[in-house]
């Protein structure tokens, strides 16, 4: 009995190990793929190193609206764009941010994850089906 036990425990550490890894590559891949999408289409405002520009481009490197656990803010800012001041970590930022909605939700969850885990951000993943969710809500 006790060597049932130990083999079904050996079984699920072992599954479980080779389901982290598999999780581990996915992510990899969306966070290559996002960063693609970061330099076509984010960098020119946001900057390579994710600081923004004071007054106008809000940064994304530490931002609390980046690192949150609320990702429904950032889908509908790609998606809708930005026209309004806002203010993010006791800061105003002013220039419109204009819509991507031509990306498509992989694309969109890709550069998220990227961004969410790049420059000092330890934020987790976006996924695919995190995006459609909200972007369904946003028509």
């Amino acid at each position: 009995m006790q060597r049932i036990i130990l083999a079904v425990v050996v079984g699920m550490i072992s599954f479980s190990a080779v389901t982290a890894q598999t999780n581990n590559k996915l992510v990899a891949a969306s966070i290559a793929r996002g960063k693609t999408v970061y330099l076509q289409r984010c960098m020119v405002c946001h900057q390579a190193d994710g600081g923004g520009v004071p007054k106008l481009n809000a940064p994304l490197d530490a931002s609390t609206a980046v690192n949150g656990s609320d990702i429904s803010k950032l889908v509908k800012y790609i998606v809708k764009g930005l026209n309004d001041r806002i203010e993010i970590d006791g800061e105003f930022y002013a220039n419109a941010m204009p819509a991507a909605d031509d990306l498509k939700d992989q694309q969109i969850a890709d550069v998220l994850t990227f961004i969410r885990s790049n420059w000092s951000n330890k934020a987790g993943p976006v996924t695919l089906t995190q995006v459609k969710q909200i972007r369904s809500k946003l028509k």
